[in-house]
């Protein structure tokens, strides 16, 4: 199960969606696991991916397998059976690994069910932090507050990406998308370290929010400055003031008329006075 914005278990679709985008190399570089495992993992996966298929299993009853994994994952955590939660969390994993496989493998990747992926994995992170907020308000009253600030700050950087690819713009990359808060909740889990785990989900969930808008806002600007540049057609030179100098019947003004009597638009050259020879009178 992959959200829009967050390429983990994605379902190709053959649009110009954020399914297919192409991860340009900078987000490659920037990204820790996203970018870099999930295509590997994939590949890894297909046999058995193409033998769920043939057994009829379909991607969207694997995406509501993982969704059913993660509700009773996130019971697991709420009740305080860490370990079985560890597991828990891989078990959410490997549906998500699989639905896009799957998906491609029996020919039905679509717009369809990458929303419904989508839409999913937004409520299986919400189940398994609400989870683990649940847990820590045994410990103190705050500490629910730290949890649900880190499911605020995933919720962001989810929106961004979303936003930003549905504006023509690139928001990929980040030190703290989908795969390494589950990496880092499993750590917690584990070793029963999950305020600590949490506080740093925390500090790199904000600076991959940061780090996207100021990626976009510079795209952004990038094209507000081309827009707002003059065009020229090639090979023209650039008007100077004097030749982009109204005249007066531009500005919207009356056009004098001629005193010799022609009208505004007579060529016609003006003839000469006659002068009247009129002898004097002496």
């Amino acid at each position: 199960m992959t959200a829009l914005a967050e390429p983990v278990g994605e379902r190709l679709v053959p649009s110009n969606g954020d399914r297919d985008h192409p991860t340009d190399q900078k987000d490659r570089d920037f990204s820790m696991l996203d970018g870099r495992w999930r295509a590997k993992a994939e590949r890894g996966l297909d046999p058995l991916a193409r033998a769920l298929h043939r057994a009829g299993i379909s991607a969207n009853a694997l995406t509501i397998v993982g969704l059913v994994i993660a509700a009773a994952t996130a019971l697991a955590i709420a009740t305080g059976h860490l370990l079985v939660a560890f597991f828990g969390v891989i078990l959410t994993g490997l549906p998500d690994l699989l639905d896009g496989s799957v998906a491609r493998s029996s020919d039905t990747a679509g717009p369809r069910g990458a929303f419904f992926d989508s839409v999913a994995d937004r409520v299986s992170d919400a189940l398994l932090f609400g989870g683990v907020a649940w847990y820590l308000a045994d410990e103190s009253a705050h500490l629910p507050v730290l949890v649900l600030a880190v499911l605020a700050l995933s919720m962001l950087i989810t929106y961004e990406r979303a936003r930003a690819e549905a504006l023509g713009f690139s928001a990929r990359g980040g030190l703290m998308e989908r795969a390494e808060r589950m990496v880092f909740l499993s750590v917690g889990l584990l070793f029963d370290i999950l305020v600590p785990m949490m506080w740093i989900m925390l500090v790199l969930t904000a600076l991959t929010a940061v780090h996207r808008f100021v990626k976009v806002w510079r795209q952004a600007s990038a094209m507000d400055r081309t827009a707002a540049a003059p065009r020229v057609a090639p090979g023209r030179p650039r008007p100077s003031a004097t030749d982009v100098t109204p005249a007066l019947g531009d500005l919207g003004g009356p056009v004098p008329a001629p005193t010799d009597g022609r009208g505004p638009h007579d060529r016609r050259r003006p003839r000469a006075r006659r002068l009247s020879r009129v002898s004097r009178r002496r």
